[in-house]
């Protein structure tokens, strides 16, 4: 199973950007029922929890985020997304997209534990 992310970069304080996550070697049905997340770290930070979408229906997201980011999920093309809008300073990380099984990680969805494959990460700076 392999992730790569795309559409990190360096934006001003109150503007958007996307991230996508392709993933490959899953089938379009395994990633639909898996868990899928977006975590992000900076070098002063353990890797800290954004999103996840579990089985492709609940949502959830870490209170920083929430009303900001929109995480979503292309089934067909095993594609992850996260829409990140009004940024702020503080969002600047290192972002991860993460699949997981459902058997690992539907009790610790939050938690990297839950996740048994993750992306390289892409870097996203906010400046004030």
């Amino acid at each position: 199973v392999q992730l790569a992310e795309s559409g990190g970069g360096s934006v001003q304080s109150g503007e958007s950007l996307k991230l996508s996550c392709v993933v490959s070697g899953i089938s379009a049905d395994t990633f639909r029922r898996s868990c899928t997340a977006w975590f992000r770290q900076s070098p002063v930070r353990e890797r800290d929890y954004v999103a996840t979408i579990v089985s492709g229906e609940s949502i959830d997201y870490a209170q920083s985020v929430k009303g900001r980011f929109t995480i979503s999920q292309d089934n067909a093309n095993n594609i992850l997304s996260l829409e990140m809008n009004n940024l702020k300073p503080e969002d600047t990380a290192t972002y991860y997209c993460a699949v997981g099984a459902p058997s690992r990680c539907l009790e610790r969805f939050r938690s990297n534990t839950g996740y048994s494959y993750w992306g390289q990460g892409t870097q996203v700076t906010v400046s004030s």
